[in-house]
C-alpha cells in the first residue's frame, strides 16, 4: 500500500513537509495541506483538524473524500498542549509513536523534521467496495481523482498521485465568512453548554446558498464535544445521508467528511417518493410530523429544510418553523440568493403560513410541547390554537464563494448527486474488499409473492392494470404498515392511498414472474428486517440510467434498455424524477418505463 507522511507545523509559511518514498523530501510552502481526490488520514502525532473535524493520535484513520462536485478540503494542524518534557523526550516519545506504522527510514526522516508544535498525517491509498463500484460506471471515475491537465514529474506529486490526491491551491479550498464562523462558534457553545436543554437549530436559505456545507461543519465541530448529534432530513430533493425523496430523523455518531458516500441508518424514515413537494404540501407536513415525534430530545438536532423559499415555499417554512419550534433559526443569504425576509420571532408571528395562523396577539410566548398530529392549527378551523411559543434566536449568515452552478446548470448538477448516493446505496450490495465487483444482474434478488406485500404509487395515479409496468425495473421503498395485508389469495394488493409508514430500505424490482407471481427484488436491507416489510412504494425517484445501460456480460439486447420508444405517448416526459423549478405549480404526468423484457 502506497502512503506517504505529512509534517504539519501550526502557525508558519513553511508548515507543510511531505515524505515521498525513494526521493528526497519536499517542502510544501502553506499553512495546510489542500487537495483533491480521496485517502485514508490516520495522525500519528499531534492534532490536525479536517472539515471542522480534529482529528487527534491514537484515534482510528478517517476516510476523507475530497471530491470534484464540493470544495476541495484542507488539513490543518492545531495548537495542543505539550507535557512538561524537553523537546528530547518528546522526540522520543514520538519516535515511539510512529514505530508500529512507519518503517526505519521514515521514521528517521520525521525525526529529522520534528519540532515542537508539529503534527505528523500518514497518508494512505484508499480503495472500498463504494468507490470501486461507483467508478466502475462510465462518466463517474473523475468523481474521485482528477488528473493534473499537465502532467507533472516532481517527486510531490508522484508520491500524492500515488496515494490517490493531487495538491490544490488554498482558493480552492473550503473558505468560510466571519458570519458563518461566528455561527459555528455560538452554535457549538449553547450546545455544549445544555443549559436550557438541548438546542434544535433550523437552517434555512434558498439553493445554493452553503446550507448542506454548513451543516456538515457544524456536525462535526459537535462531535469534538458531544458523543452525538441528531439530524432531521427535510430536503427532499438534495437528501444528505439518505437515498432522495426521503424525509429521516438520523443520530450521527461518526464525523461528516466525504459526500455522498457517508449513507447512515436512520431512526426513522419515511418514503416522501419525489424530490420535491409541491402540489402535496400537507402530505409533506404530516410525514414531518411523524418522524419529528421520534425526537427524544437527548442530543442537539439540526434541522435541514428545501432551498425554496419564495411563496408557497416560504409559507411551507413559516408553518415548519412553528411545528419544530426551533431554538435556534440559522438563515443564509449571498449576493446571487433570492430575497428573503429575516424571520425574526415577530415576523414568524404576524405571518400567517400556508397551513397556520398567525400568532399576534400573544406577546408573552411559551412552548409547550404536545402530540403534534393535534397541536397544529389549520387556518380553517376556528378554534384558537393550543400550542405556544417562545420564539427562537434568528442568526444571520453570508456566505461569500466562487458560485458554479447557474439555474441552467442546476438541475443537472443536482442529478448527479442524487445517482451518485443512489449508486452508493447500491454498492452495499457489493462484496467487502479486496473481493472482485459483481455485476448487480449476477445477484441474486429476493423472491416476493403478490400476496405478501402492498404496492402504490406514490406521484401519479396509474391505472390498475399498468401497476406492475409501473413496478418492474423501478426503485421500490421497502415499507413497514400497520394493516395486515396477508390473507389475499392471489395479489397484487393494491392501496388506495399513500401511507406515511416507515420506510426499511429500498431494492429494484429486476423482475416480476407471472407464473409464479413473484416480485424479484435486489436489495442490501438485512433479512432479518425483510421480514417486516409488507409494502412497496414506487415514486418518481429514477434508478440511475448508467445502472440499466451499462449492465457487463450482457450481449445482445441488454435488459430494460431499449430505442423503440414513443416519446409523443402522453406522459412520456424525460423529467420524470428531476427536481421541479420553483415556477412550477402543475402536477407532471406520470411516465411508464423503458424496458424490453424480464431480467433473468
Amino acid at each position: 500500500m502506497a502512503d506517504s507522511g505529512l509534517l504539519l507545523k501550526r502557525g508558519s509559511c513553511r508548515s507543510t513537509w511531505l515524505r515521498a518514498r525513494k526521493a528526497r523530501p519536499q517542502l510544501i510552502l502553506s499553512r495546510g495541506f489542500t487537495f483533491s481526490g480521496i485517502c485514508r488520514v490516520t495522525c500519528l502525532y499531534g492534532q490536525v483538524q479536517v472539515f471542522g473535524f480534529t482529528i487527534s493520535q491514537g484515534q482510528p484513520a478517517r476516510d476523507i473524500f475530497s471530491v470534484y462536485t464540493h470544495s476541495c478540503l484542507s488539513i490543518h494542524a492545531l495548537h495542543y498542549s505539550l507535557p512538561e518534557k524537553s523537546k528530547k523526550e518528546l522526540k522520543r516519545e514520538a519516535r515511539n509513536l510512529l514505530k508500529s506504522h512507519l518503517n526505519l527510514d521514515d521514521r528517521r526522516w520525521s525525526m529529522q523534521n520534528f519540532s515542537l508544535q508539529c503534527s505528523i498525517v500518514l497518508l494512505e491509498h484508499l480503495k472500498t467496495a463504494s468507490v470501486n463500484f461507483i467508478t466502475s460506471y462510465p462518466g463517474s471515475s473523475y468523481i474521485f481523482v482528477q488528473e493534473s491537465p499537465t502532467p507533472q514529474i516532481k517527486p510531490e506529486y508522484l508520491a500524492l498521485r500515488s496515494v490517490g490526491i493531487r495538491k490544490e491551491k488554498k482558493r480552492k479550498g473550503l473558505q468560510l465568512t466571519e458570519s458563518t464562523l461566528s455561527a459555528l462558534e455560538e452554535l457549538v457553545s449553547v450546545s455544549c453548554e445544555e443549559v436550557d436543554g438541548c438546542p434544535v437549530i433550523l437552517v434555512c436559505g434558498s439553493q445554493d446558498v452553503g446550507k448542506s456545507t454548513f451543516n456538515r461543519y457544524l456536525i462535526n465541530q459537535l462531535l469534538n464535544s458531544l458523543p452525538c448529534v441528531d439530524y432531521l432530513e427535510c430536503d427532499l430533493g438534495q437528501t444528505e445521508f439518505t437515498p432522495p425523496g426521503c424525509i429521516s430523523l438520523l443520530n450521527i455518531t461518526e464525523p461528516v467528511l466525504p459526500p455522498f458516500t457517508h449513507l447512515r441508518t436512520p431512526q426513522k424514515m419515511v418514503y416522501y417518493g419525489k424530490p420535491s413537494c409541491k402540489n402535496n404540501y400537507e402530505n409533506y407536513i404530516d410525514i414531518i410530523k411523524y418522524v419529528f415525534s421520534a425526537y427524544k430530545r437527548e442530543s442537539p438536532l439540526i434541522v435541514n429544510t428545501m432551498g425554496w423559499v419564495s411563496d408557497q415555499g416560504l409559507l411551507l417554512l413559516i408553518d415548519l418553523i412553528r411545528l419544530l419550534s426551533p431554538s435556534h433559526v440559522v438563515q443564509f443569504r449571498c449576493d446571487h440568493s433570492k430575497y428573503m425576509p429575516d424571520l425574526t420571532p415577530q415576523y414568524v408571528d404576524d405571518m400567517d403560513g400556508l397551513y397556520t395562523k398567525s400568532k399576534t396577539k400573544m406577546r408573552n410566548r411559551r412552548f409547550r410541547l404536545a402530540a403534534f398530529a393535534d397541536a397544529l392549527e389549520f387556518a380553517d378551523e376556528e378554534k384558537e390554537s393550543p400550542v405556544e411559543f417562545t420564539g427562537h434566536k434568528l442568526i444571520g449568515v453570508y456566505t461569500d464563494f466562487t458560485y458554479r452552478i447557474t439555474p441552467r446548470n442546476r438541475e443537472s448538477h443536482n442529478k448527479i448527486l442524487r445517482d451518485l448516493t443512489i449508486l452508493s446505496y447500491l454498492s452495499q450490495l457489493q462484496p467487502p474488499m479486496p473481493k472482485p465487483l459483481s455485476p448487480l444482474h449476477s445477484l441474486t434478488p429476493y423472491q416476493v409473492p403478490f400476496n405478501a406485500v402492498a404496492l402504490r404509487i406514490t406521484h401519479s395515479d396509474v391505472a390498475p392494470t399498468h401497476i406492475l409496468y409501473a413496478v418492474n425495473a423501478s426503485w421500490v421503498g421497502l415499507c413497514k404498515i400497520q394493516d395486515d395485508v396477508r390473507g389475499y389469495t392471489n395479489g397484487p394488493i393494491l392501496l388506495a392511498q399513500t401511507p406515511i409508514c416507515d420506510c426499511l430500505g429500498f431494492g429494484i424490482c429486476r423482475g416480476i414472474d407471472m407464473e409464479k407471481r413473484l416480485y424479484h427484488i435486489l436489495t442490501p436491507v438485512p433479512p432479518e428486517e425483510l421480514r417486516t416489510v409488507n409494502c412497496l412504494l414506487v415514486g418518481a425517484i429514477a434508478i440511475p440510467h448508467c445502472v440499466l445501460k451499462c449492465q457487463r456480460g450482457i450481449e445482445g439486447t441488454v435488459p430494460y434498455v431499449t430505442t423503440d420508444y414513443n416519446f409523443k405517448i402522453p406522459g412520456a416526459s424525460e423529467k420524470i424524477g428531476a427536481r421541479e423549478p420553483e415556477e412550477a405549480h402543475k402536477e407532471k404526468p406520470y411516465r411508464r418505463p423503458k424496458f424490453c423484457r424480464k431480467m433473468k
